[in-house]
């Protein structure tokens, strides 16, 4: 199978780019199915919002061989990292082929889904100065791929600056891994046309990864990374939990807000409160 994020500031047109891409690809492959996840921090909130997912992909979530929806929510996000990546495992042993992992918004949630795939897209905007604004330099870095969308109408020559500015913008980054640098290409999800070409690339950047043996190396290091942010999960979820630690966190915190102690000594405090709690079991 595949994992693919795909990420981009709100309005850079994900949906459509995964309903648009999704409905060419099933209907390349009449044995491929497919699943669209989504990383949403706010679901941790609000529950996340799974009709609005359905309606914005209604193509690609009528269709019998696709599953579109979010994971379920978790408290933190690590919480939906998590859960993402059991609802990719799940996928993949229902026999979905590629899985696409759409962020929402740009932020952390673009680094949880970088850690939970193969491929790394960005879909950019026409008028790149304002988009490369809003886009944080690491997300930019960490992508694989860039497609400017809405590359139609009015809008065509604005997209084709946007290309050369993206470009601009990589060639100042370090070289990747791979010795290539991403590369930077033009679509439009609502006409259909330079879809094929993105994928085309991104399979591309599969393949040679395969051939170069990083396409292992990289799941080897995610799943390093998930055994570490599980064990830093459950220590928090002990820590935080502890009888101790409730009772004198509430006392230090008053002491910070006055101004009676600084945050450093408090959290000292808060650490020798879990260990004397914790030596004190051993020893029983």
């Amino acid at each position: 199978s595949a994992r693919v994020a795909v990420t981009g500031v709100p309005g850079a047109g994900k949906s459509t780019f995964l309903d648009t891409l999704g409905t060419q690809l099933l209907g390349e492959h009449s044995g491929r199915r497919l699943a669209v996840l989504t990383v949403d921090p706010s679901s941790t909130r609000s529950g996340g919002s799974i009709l609005g997912d359905k309606t914005r992909m209604a193509r690609l979530a009528a269709h019998e061989r696709a599953f579109v929806r979010p994971p379920p929510p978790a408290g933190t996000l690590g919480g939906v990292a998590r859960r993402t990546h059991a609802a990719i495992r799940l996928c993949e042993a229902a026999g979905y082929d590629l899985i696409f992992v759409e962020t929402v918004g740009v932020g952390q949630a673009e680094v949880e889904a970088h850690a939970l795939t193969d491929v790394f897209l960005l879909l950019a905007l026409p008028g790149a100065g304002d988009h490369l604004q809003a886009v944080k330099r690491g997300v930019v870095e960490m992508a694989d791929l860039v497609a400017v969308n809405k590359a139609d109408g009015d809008t065509a020559d604005a997209a084709d600056a946007a290309r050369a500015e993206y470009e601009r913008a990589l060639s100042l980054f370090p070289v990747p891994e791979s010795g290539e640098r991403p590369r930077v290409l033009t679509c439009s999800a609502r006409t259909g046309d330079g879809v094929a070409e993105v994928w085309q690339a991104a399979s591309e950047v599969l393949r040679e990864r395969r051939a170069q043996g990083l396409f292992e190396r990289k799941r080897r290091r995610q799943t390093r990374r998930r055994l570490r942010r599980a064990a830093e999960e459950r220590l928090q979820e002990a820590f935080f939990g502890d009888d101790d630690v409730k009772r004198t966190l509430s006392e230090l915190e008053a002491e910070v807000e006055r101004g009676s102690t600084s945050v450093d000594a408090a959290a000292e405090q808060l650490v020798r409160a879990f260990d004397t709690r914790e030596t004190e079991e051993t020893r029983e």
